[in-house]
């Protein structure tokens, strides 16, 4: 039963993938790509939610290896599955949503070339995600890992006539090598020491190896082998400064932004270091790193949402913040806080994401918010599920969103590491950050003045890799000034159905993933050296007494601010942001935004352009001066050389040869005379 929840959807992206392309002769055309494609993944779904009912009421487990691949010396290289109640838990949140996007996907690409190649990957990365979290190796959550990038990457690139789309994947796959490398670096050191890539027999042998010093430096191997299994969190989870390519990955049609940029993919990372915390326990440096980094994301990528006017890219540094938030509490040691946000922020952000796709179609394919306005009463269940979304995602009490979230605050405020002050700043400003930026994008397009005909790119396309869109939009009776329309049930379906998670899984889960026995024997606090859990055992008494008290506290009163500033400067007096941009703009401050701190820039001009230059060095002075000229042209040309002169002394003449003869009988002969003297 385990082994058909990622074959599952494998067979359906095969079975897609080749009859449904061109490749195979296109054999079973779009109904039946789209349809063994949904059948595989619901099929996983179905088998996920038996399983989580396992494990959660029947207490089941399974750790065993399923297929060995080889073996050197004594390390063992296997596939195999390791399911308890966080694979559990993933396995449901991965399916789930996969499964809307699946659905949404037949109305939003209906009209797109690739709609069959699109269903085979999106089915092929369920299938990887799946390899991922189920693994009980490192080597398989490689795999996983490196599939997910992928796949990722041809979606980043779905539409590769586009200039922009090419360049955003090859920026992903290039800055999540990056990511993967340090990644690689720490699976290597837990081998070597160990002797082993399985999850429990890694952590029976921690002990052995926790006061161990990397030869040659003072450094712990456990800090060492932390912090570079969790660089690879940071490129696939897009913390800081390893972030850069998230944002650029709007390129992808809608569909994927919401499963692989905002509920799975980017996920895996926090899932990784959530699974290794019995090694991070040991490391109080490597757990300041990562909430450093994380309150660093969480702050300043949120920043960067209040200056965007594309609707997706304002999710996307949205949902940056909140990986942000999730790294922040597992460097706080609130791992099962992480994981709780990690599934709360899944169905709100895909919903998020799926809510900015329904608008993007109502708009005729126009991204652009500053050309919407007043859509909310030509797209009312777009709007509604929307607004709940986004009240989820600010943390409004009762909403999923603030129970993840407030715990978080609460756990880093419990905190005692290094960097505990600035996380706690960072957490709390970010509160208002993003229910700002949010409403912003919630007003700006949903309320006030309709702005859809006034638009001068009036057909700006997410949805097309080729110039038809004036074709595709004449072809709908819609003009250049159509009214926006609300979306089919394909599309509002899953707008509903994510909606109800949205709001009532927190309230759900709170007690049970975070005080009850939901992560026992699965997540490892040693609660002596970080008692942040502990301190919010004392706070928090259940889901109606913690959001009642929410109403009291301070994050919510610095949302509804956010809320309320922004509502005053985009609805009451849009003429105060527009000064304070002008002002931002004399001081330098709105291009240091624009320029995304200089990020871009320091990869472009320093890195890339930096190894261009070595690369041009050595291959002009390594390769052409010193082995194409000095070695491999330099011998023959001496032996050539060589030969000339030697030639001369074969000149084929008998008194030349005498005459050497004589000299050479001669210098013999002065050699020994003068020896014996």
């Amino acid at each position: 039963m385990l082994l058909a929840v990622p074959l599952a959807p494998l067979a359906g992206s095969v079975l897609a993938g080749i009859w449904g392309t061109a490749f195979g002769g296109n054999k079973i055309g779009r109904g039946g790509s789209h349809t063994l494609t949904i059948a595989g993944v619901l099929i996983a779904f179905i088998l996920s939610a038996i399983t989580f009912n396992s494990v959660i009421f029947d207490g089941a487990r399974f750790d065993q290896s399923i297929y060995t691949w080889m073996e050197i010396g004594g390390l063992k290289m296997e596939v195999g599955f390791l399911i308890d109640s966080i694979t559990a838990m993933m396995m449901c949140v991965v399916t789930f949503v996969s499964l809307m996007v699946h659905i949404y996907t037949i109305g939003y690409m209906q009209e797109d070339d690739g709609y069959n190649r699109f269903f085979s990957y999106i089915s092929l990365f369920t299938f990887s995600m799946l390899m991922l979290v189920m693994s009980n190796n490192l080597l398989q959550l490689f795999f996983g890992w490196e599939a997910v990038g992928l796949v990722s990457y041809l979606l980043i690139g779905f539409y590769y006539n586009k200039p922009t789309a090419i360049f955003a994947n090859m920026k992903a796959f290039l800055v999540n090598r990056v990511g993967d490398f340090g990644f690689i670096l720490g699976i290597g050191l837990i081998a070597a020491y160990t002797g082993t890539m399985n999850y429990g027999e890694i952590f029976a042998k921690l002990p052995e190896i926790q006061n161990t010093l990397l030869p040659g430096t003072g450094w712990l191997l456990v800090t060492v082998t932390a912090i570079c299994l969790f660089i690879g969190a940071m490129g696939k989870s897009a913390q800081f400064p390893l972030h850069a390519w998230l944002p650029d990955s709007m390129e992808g049609p809608t569909p994927i932004s919401a499963l692989i940029h905002a509920a799975t993919m980017v996920t895996a990372g926090i899932f990784m270091v959530s699974r290794m915390s019995p090694l991070y326990e040991l490391s109080d440096t490597a757990l300041s790193f990562i909430l450093v980094i994380g309150s660093i994301t969480a702050l300043f990528m949120g920043v960067l949402g209040i200056i965007q006017n594309d609707i997706k890219r304002v999710i996307a540094y949205s949902t940056l913040s909140q990986l942000g938030y999730m790294t922040v509490a597992l460097g706080a040691s609130a791992y099962s806080v992480a994981v709780f946000h990690l599934m709360t922020h899944a169905f709100f952000k895909a919903l998020l994401f799926l809510g900015a796709g329904s608008v993007i179609m109502g708009m005729h394919h126009n991204q652009d918010i500053r050309w919407m306005g007043g859509v909310r009463k030509y797209m009312p269940i777009t709007w509604i599920t929307f607004l709940l979304g986004n009240l989820a995602l600010i943390g409004t009490p009762f909403f999923s969103g603030f129970y993840s979230k407030d715990a978080i605050i609460e756990a880093v405020h419990a905190t005692n590491l290094p960097g505990a002050g600035f996380a706690n700043f960072a957490v709390l400003a970010g509160v208002f950050i993003t229910a700002f930026y949010s409403f912003r994008l919630y007003f700006i397009v949903f309320h006030g003045k309709e702005r859809y005909d006034q638009n001068p790119d009036a057909h700006h396309d997410d949805h097309h890799g080729h110039d038809d869109h004036h074709a595709h939009d004449d072809h709908h009776g819609h003009g250049h000034d159509a009214k926006p329309h609300e979306s089919p049930l394909v599309v509002t379906g899953p707008l509903m159905l994510l909606a109800i998670p949205s709001v009532v899984i927190g309230a759900i889960a709170l007690m049970p993933m975070l005080f009850g026995d939901f992560f026992k024997g699965v997540i490892h606090v040693d609660g002596a050296k970080h008692g942040a859990m502990a301190e919010l055992a004392e706070k928090i008494h259940g889901w109606v007494p913690m959001a009642l008290h929410g109403f009291t506290a301070a994050p919510f009163w610095l949302a509804l601010a956010g809320v309320v500033v922004s509502y005053l400067f985009y609805m009451v007096k849009p003429e105060v942001p527009a000064a304070i941009k002008s002002a931002m703009q004399k001081i330098g401050v709105y291009q240091a935004l624009e320029g995304k701190y200089g990020v871009d820039w320091v990869y472009e001009n320093i890195f890339a352009r930096g190894a261009r230059a070595f690369g041009s060095f050595f291959w002009k002075v390594g390769d052409q001066a010193i082995i194409d000229g000095a070695i491999v042209n330099g011998s023959w040309k001496l032996i050539g050389r060589i030969g000339q002169w030697v030639r001369k002394l074969q000149s084929g003449y008998l008194y030349h040869y005498a005459l050497v003869m004589l000299l050479g009988v001669f210098a013999l002969m002065t050699y020994f005379v003068w020896l014996n003297k």
